[in-house]
Formats: structure tokens, sequence, C-alpha cells
């Protein structure tokens, strides 16, 4: 969905995180909260690969850092794709690729990152590492939600009747950005049926149409 804008059913698909010990004992409840988190955001198509993808990225902090380590796991939306992200204190090193055999139940570590996620990458700063991947979804909008054609392309010629992809931060604000953004839509449709009328066009008929048509893809859905 063009950014900011509302999707009005959607699930909220903000970012979650959270910390625990890296111990091998914690990789099963952190794969089922993130089985049940992908459910509620309409993603059960990546819950296999997201979770394989926990799994490598705590043993690999398990491994390479050591057991008991304070870490934290953090999932979100970059634009449509899934980004997860495993945070640890330890800033001294990279990750490595390693070679495992395909037969091999652990130590396959980045590799098997590397060979199932879109992008991947490191990240060091002076307290702590982050390592993440992210995956491709089926989402088609940056804020990872379903956007139909007719608003993809409503949004594009809004852009001409003022910027309505950023909304300011806070409940009050946006508020004030939707009813920006209503009035620019109203504007937008005045001008279209101007248009109409100034081509000898019925521009009450065009409107008619206009709302049965719109009516009847809402009830599609």
């Amino acid at each position: 969905m063009e950014q900011g804008m509302d999707c009005t059913g959607c699930t909220p698909k903000g970012p979650w995180d959270v910390e625990f010990m890296a111990e091998a004992e914690e990789v099963a409840a952190l794969r089922r909260m993130l089985r049940l988190q992908l459910a509620l955001w309409g993603l059960q198509e990546l819950s296999d690969v997201a979770q394989l993808c926990v799994s490598e990225l705590v043993a690999n902090v398990i491994k390479h850092v050591g057991p008991g380590t304070p870490t934290t796991l953090a999932v979100s939306m970059r634009g449509t794709h899934l980004r997860i992200e495993v945070r640890d204190p330890d800033s001294r090193a990279l990750p490595t690729l390693a070679e495992a055999g395909p037969e091999a139940e652990s130590g396959r570590g980045l590799a098997l990152i590397d060979s199932i996620a879109e992008r991947w990458g490191v990240e060091l700063t002076a307290d702590r590492k982050v390592t993440w991947c992210e995956l491709g979804t089926s989402a088609a909008g940056a804020n990872g939600h379903h956007v139909p054609s007719g608003v993809r392309r409503a949004a594009e010629v809004l852009r001409y009747y003022g910027n309505v992809a950023k909304h300011p931060q806070g409940a009050a604000s946006q508020r004030l950005a939707a009813a920006m953004a209503e009035e620019r839509v109203i504007k937008l449709i005045a001008d279209l049926l101007h248009w109409l009328s100034t081509h000898g066009q019925d521009a009450d008929g065009v409107l008619d149409r206009a709302q049965a048509y719109f009516e009847a893809e809402v009830a599609a859905h």
C-alpha cells in the first residue's frame, strides 16, 4: 500500500520484537510465536521458511557467541519484504558462510539463509551485532498490504494534488492528514466532472455509473 494510506480491514503489520536468552530450548517457542504472528498478518505462506531462518540465526548466536547470550528477535515489514533480525551484544566479528552437507541437521548456518532468503546481511554497531534476512511476500504495497489496482492508480493521480504519501505521527496529526487527503480527492473528482462537462459529456450520469462500479467492486471483495 502507498506509505501512510489507510488499509481498512487489514491487520496492521507493525514491527514486533522479543528478548530471550540464546538457548536451544528457546527456539521452539520463538518459532511458535513467529508462526502465530505471520498468521495474523496473512503471511502463512512464509511460515516454514521464516521459522527456518529464525532457527538458523539463533543457532548462529549460540554457536559463535555462546549459550545464554541476551538476544532479541525482531520482525518487521520492509516494503513488501518480511525482515527477520537477530540482535546480540557481540560486535567483534562478522558471521561468515560455512559449507555443510545436504543431510546435515546442524551447521548449515548462514549458508541456508543465503539459499532461501532474497537478501541478508550483518550490521555492526559499537555495542551489538544485527544479523538479518529478508523474504519476499505476496503483499503488493509498501506496508505489506494487498492494494487493489484502482487504489494504486488513484494514488498516482493524487500526487498531482499534493503529497498524501507521508502522514505525520500521532492520532491528531493523522486525522488532519486524512482530512486533507479527502479534500484532495473531492477536488480531483470535481475537476474530472468539470472536464466531462466541458467536453459535452453527462457528468451526473458518469458519476452515477462510477458509484455503481465502485459498489460492485466493494461487493466482490
